[in-house]
């Protein structure tokens, strides 16, 4: 009998053991799937001088090669996202838009990149008439291995999200990375940013 007792008291113990396991493991997968897409608007300082450093090789709508030294000579903006997008990505662009007509000759400096996480259905002839009514966006695209590489290269969450009928969506981050002049990480804006933040942050970076 005492050892039945001494077996039960073990239990409740034993229970929430197992109980602070399931929180860490649910804990870990919501910061490795969730908090990359959520776009919090800050990034960990691990890694983020390498932030868009990388050999890929990409075919931008204006004619030009997206690569690594094209964040270089000017502040950049750079998104992530697919024009079969049904909200995050118009939405993305509708700001910056807004922004940019806030910002008017003050703006003229910064460049913004539409990069697609979705090479097999947006071709630059697609990124072009998707992105043309906002003045300024440069839509890339490229070889699927090379966006591969870009996604890498910028820390981005991107992955195929089956649908009914055959059809696919794409699951992706939705932050707003900004570099300097120099082509170094300089911040980000988070989905949804509020305006007064955005603006200060695209301010600093303009002036930086």
């Amino acid at each position: 009998m005492a050892d039945i007792k001494r077996g039960s008291g073990l239990r409740p113990l034993r229970y929430a053991l197992w109980a602070l396991v399931v929180l860490a493991l649910v804990g870990l997968g919501w910061f490795q799937f969730v908090a990359p897409r959520a776009g919090s608007g800050s990034l960990s300082d691990a890694g983020t001088a390498s932030l868009g450093r990388g050999d890929y090789r990409l075919a931008a709508t204006d004619g030009t090669e997206f690569t690594q030294a094209t964040l270089q000579g000017q502040p950049s903006a750079v998104f992530f996202g697919f024009t079969h997008c049904p909200d995050v990505c118009p939405t993305t662009l509708g700001d910056v838009a807004s922004w940019q007509e806030e910002l008017g000759e003050a703006g003229k400096d910064l460049r913004v990149f539409f990069v697609t996480v979705d090479p097999e259905r947006d071709t630059v002839e697609a990124l072009r008439e998707y992105v043309s009514w906002v003045p300024g966006v440069v839509g890339v695209s490229g070889a699927p291995e090379e966006v591969a590489k870009a996604v890498k290269a910028f820390r981005i969450y991107a992955r195929k999200s089956p649908q009914e009928g055959g059809d696919y969506s794409m699951d992706h981050s939705s932050t707003l990375l900004l570099f300097d002049r120099d082509g170094d990480y300089a911040g980000l804006i988070g989905y949804q940013e509020d305006r007064e933040r955005a603006m200060a942050s695209l301010r600093r970076l303009l002036e930086s």
